[in-house]
């Protein structure tokens, strides 16, 4: 059975010096624990200016030491941070605007309006789906039955032309559709106008 005692692993001060002294570095640098542990573990070496220690350095997360047959010294910062990978793209590492594109994503959600044409006529057939996903919560129902209303509006008042072109069809909606949504709760989710040719 063992004994129920806990130890941290980590050394004390006494036994930090004792190692430095057998040791006698030329070039010391902490390398585990928060910025003051840090510099405390540095502060102790000190005592081996004497003894042939030449320089201590206390680097933060991004600086580099540059060491070579002229001995160490800092060198430039580098870059550094999280970097996301998606597993399932061509290129493993994730470029900020697709993090950010999420991020809004994850936000605000995203509305899809589908609207079906009917293919001889041009006129819709029936009123818009609108579907949601991380928009609406609660009485969401009243809000995305109005939504309905504003692209079977937006229908109705285009021009036969604009309603021959599909491209502008879509980017009325989606306007007309974001001026609503951000006048109702002030938020601003992804659009998609999909147009089904019936």
């Amino acid at each position: 059975m063992k004994p129920p005692i806990h130890v941290s692993g980590h050394g004390s001060e006494e036994e930090l010096k004792l190692v430095l002294n057998l040791v006698r570095p030329r070039y010391f640098v902490p390398l585990h624990g928060e910025y003051r542990q840090l510099t405390r573990h540095a502060a102790l070496a000190q005592h081996l200016r004497f003894a042939g220690l030449e320089d201590t350095f206390v680097l933060e997360t991004g600086d580099t030491l540059e060491i070579d047959h002229m001995g160490a010294r800092r060198g430039g910062k580098i870059t550094v941070g999280r970097v996301c990978i998606d597993s399932g793209s061509l290129d493993d590492v994730v470029e900020d605007m697709i993090i950010r594109d999420r991020r809004h994503l994850s936000e605000d959600g995203f509305v899809i309006a589908i609207i079906a044409i009917n293919k001889h006529t041009g006129k819709s057939e029936g009123l818009p789906e609108i579907v949601s996903r991380g928009f609406v919560t609660g009485d969401g129902a009243a809000l995305l039955q109005d939504a309905r209303g504003v692209v079977a509006r937006t229908l109705e008042n285009s021009s036969s032309e604009e309603r021959s072109d599909w491209g502008v069809m879509q980017e009325k909606i989606r306007m007309d559709l974001k001026r609503f949504l951000n006048k109702q709760n002030q938020r601003r989710p992804l659009i998609l106008p999909v147009i089904l040719e019936v």
